[in-house]
């Protein structure tokens, strides 16, 4: 299949692009950069969007989006969180309504946001979201991807958790605070933390492009939820270091203003769809994520 990729030279997209080259596909990244870092096996494959034809290709999947947890949301920051998911997906749905013949598919991105904090709720797809800033970005981020439906293009949303892997992400966060001996539960530690492992991300993104089946909203997390103050004691398990410093809750808001509603808010997320479907995941459990990782490392 020939592949058009946002967001693809991202965490997600790393691991992606190659996987999809290395089983014969041919992959194109659209970038806003001139030259951007690609993935393995993409190296020579990067467009912008008026130079592309719909018709060149089989499937679209996008990525794009500013990391929501970069920077404190200021008016000006919610803005450009919001452009960079919206304005992009609106454009790639123009592109695919500009051609008569368009992409079979399109798996576009958004996240376990959606639902706002559910408290100890078990969360599946048909959960009615709370209120919030996240709840609204991204549910205006599936309405524009949704509008490829009447297209005739088939449409996936993947609600996606914290993506786990090293060498980015929310790890890559975390870590420098663990490896000192300084890390543990924020606030009470009792708020669920949805995760995925970065392979299984990547399984099911290329899953919901084959899947001629699939269409709809999908939960992207683990099938076993943890608690933060579980997550954390598993990534102390891995790494071999304490976990006995925890974050007061209004230290974290008084750091980090609203975007603390990500660290402290609780979404237990089950991927019902996924498996109902027959998805199998690679990393169903927390340590048998976390420990390979840095297995890995210790003998690097």
């Amino acid at each position: 299949m020939k592949i058009l990729i946002t967001g693809g030279t991202g965490f997600i997209g790393q691991s992606l692009c190659p996987r999809l080259a290395a089983e014969g596909h041919e992959v194109a990244v659209l970038s806003r950069q001139s030259k951007p870092r690609l993935p393995e096996g993409v190296a020579r494959s990067v467009r912008r969007l008026d130079e592309l034809r719909a018709s060149d290709f089989d499937a679209a999947i996008n990525l794009a989006g500013e990391p929501i947890a970069d920077g404190r949301w200021t008016e000006s920051r919610k803005k450009l969180l919001l452009d960079s998911r919206v304005e992009t997906t609106s454009r790639l749905v123009q592109w695919m309504a500009s051609s008569g013949k368009r992409p079979k598919v399109l798996v576009s991105a958004s996240a376990v946001g959606y639902y706002g904090d559910q408290g100890d709720r078990a969360i599946d797809e048909a959960t009615a979201p709370a209120p919030g800033f996240t709840h609204d970005l991204c549910a205006a981020w599936e309405r524009e991807a949704l509008r490829a439906e009447p297209l005739g293009v088939r449409v996936c949303i993947a609600r996606i958790g914290a993506v786990l892997d090293r060498g980015g992400g929310a790890l890559q966060k975390m870590l420098p605070a663990f490896w000192m001996g300084l890390g543990g539960p924020l606030g009470s530690g009792r708020h669920y933390f949805p995760w995925i492992h970065r392979e299984d991300m990547a399984a099911i993104l290329q899953w919901l492009m084959e899947n001629p089946r699939a269409r709809g909203a999908y939960n992207c997390g683990a099938p076993e939820p943890v608690t933060n103050a579980e997550f954390t004691r598993a990534l102390g398990r891995a790494i071999r270091r304490p976990t006995v410093m925890p974050m007061p809750a209004a230290a974290l808001k008084l750091l980090f203003g609203d975007v603390s509603e990500i660290l402290l808010g609780s979404q237990r997320m089950l991927p019902k769809r996924l498996l109902a479907e027959g998805f199998e995941f690679r990393y169903p459990d927390i340590g048998a994520a976390l420990v390979p990782m840095f297995e890995r490392h210790s003998r690097a």
